[in-house]
């Protein structure tokens, strides 16, 4: 009971937080992301065992470079498609059998890339309308809020089938299935209030991000069983690290911005 707690109010916390950040000013979420993006740098650093700081310097030129200097679209596709082929590339990581080490250049390229990459274009959301959109990135976390929070509670009730019980022995296809159905419930509500998106624009987005986002939690808990560690960090009570809070949303984040590239283009 009293883990409960600690984990509810730890929860609780961060929301306000997002939240707070989303609704104060673009700069307060820019910033926050930024900070989280080093925090993940850092808790993956300790699990991989990268002793440089250049890591630090790059992601920090890389974010700067392209949230307030780089308007170049041709620029910006390209970081993205190279997250993107760096996060597919983790997936054979994910499914391989067989054991996987990384070079140091490797894990170089997978934290500025999958992590850094990850925060820069979750930050860039946003921005894809004229003017900061709250509702469109807020609409974004509580897609992947209600697929977690679903996902365990459909899992807990009735998940039968392990998912993939070497990496997560808690997943299960039920689960998935269940956090999937009520994300799309989300996403129809979503429509109405975020209406730059129109219904099945938001139905297609969130199946993305759900199934993205499942993928980015399933490799974090690699990471963390090849690492042989429970948490990537204990900065959270209750949740562990910040790399934990946001496993689903850096993996989604550049799917989801590919994504929303689309539908403009479509439109």
């Amino acid at each position: 009971m009293k883990e409960i707690l600690r984990r509810a109010i730890t929860g609780v916390i961060y929301v306000v937080l997002l939240m707070g950040t989303v609704f104060l000013s673009s700069d307060a979420f820019d910033f926050l992301f930024m900070v989280f993006g080093l925090a993940c740098l850092y808790e993956f650093k300790r699990i991989v065992h990268l002793k440089n700081y250049y890591v630090y310097v790059a992601y920090l030129a890389l974010w700067w470079a392209f949230i307030y200097f780089v308007e170049d679209k041709l620029l910006i596709t390209a970081l993205m498609f190279l997250t993107i082929t760096v996060d597919l590339a983790l997936l054979a990581f994910l499914f391989s059998k067989q054991s996987q080490t990384f070079n140091t250049l490797q894990k170089f390229l997978i934290a500025v890339l999958y992590l850094g990459g990850g925060c820069i274009f979750l930050t860039m959301i946003p921005y894809k309308q004229d003017s900061f959109s709250q509702f469109l990135i807020m609409g974004i976390f509580i897609l992947i809020w209600v697929n977690d929070t679903f996902a365990y509670l459909v899992g807990r009730s009735i998940g039968r089938t392990k998912l993939y019980p070497s990496v997560s022995p808690k997943k299960t296809v039920e689960g998935s299935l269940g956090g999937l159905i009520f994300a799309l419930v989300a996403a129809y509500f979503l429509a109405k209030y975020e209406t730059s998106l129109d219904l099945m624009q938001w139905m297609i987005l969130a199946t993305v991000i759900v199934i993205a986002g499942s993928l980015g939690d399933l490799l974090e808990s690699k990471f963390k069983r090849v690492a042989q560690v429970k948490d990537s960090g204990a900065i959270l009570p209750g949740h562990g690290g910040i790399w934990d809070r946001l496993d689903s949303l850096v993996f989604a984040a550049p799917f989801a911005y590919l994504t929303l590239n689309i539908f403009s283009y479509v439109s």
